[in-house]
């Protein structure tokens, strides 16, 4: 069974070359299977496990991946990215110091709130060229 969206889509959009989307939306499957295993892991009160698997979604997957993204998409997205990255760094952090589940899992639901409210914001969009938020084309096509 599939959820279906009433109405119109009036999510913002987000222009983007095809490599770009592609990458955006890989990021965003990381951070899904990333979930799926701190789940797995906190089920098992394994929180070593949580904070091996939470680490890697952090601030420096979001370092490795997004510079070429600055100038591209709008800064409200980014800083919510970040935001993210920065939780999963806290749940690491506090998964190995503080080794409460009730804890973390309250950290992922509050992390989660900011996916689905991305998710609810925005849409990409895959074009030849996009335009950057002053009207110049951008200069960071991959």
């Amino acid at each position: 069974m599939s959820a279906l969206a009433e109405g119109p889509d009036n999510r913002h959009v987000l222009e983007v070359t095809e490599p770009q989307r592609g990458h955006v939306l890989e990021e965003m499957r990381a951070l899904l299977s990333g979930i799926q295993n701190i789940l797995a892991a906190l089920a098992k009160e394994n929180m070593a496990a949580v904070a091996q698997h939470a680490r890697p979604l952090g601030k420096n997957m979001a370092h490795k991946t997004e510079d070429h993204l600055k100038g591209v998409l709008p800064g409200e997205f980014m800083r919510l990215g970040m935001s993210v990255h920065e939780d999963f760094d806290r749940i690491a952090t506090d998964a190995e110091s503080i080794k409460d589940p009730k804890h973390t899992l309250r950290q992922l639901g509050n992390t989660m709130y900011k996916c689905v409210a991305c998710h609810e914001a925005y849409q990409t969009r895959a074009v030849v060229q996009p335009v950057q938020k002053n009207g110049a084309p951008s200069p960071h096509v991959h």
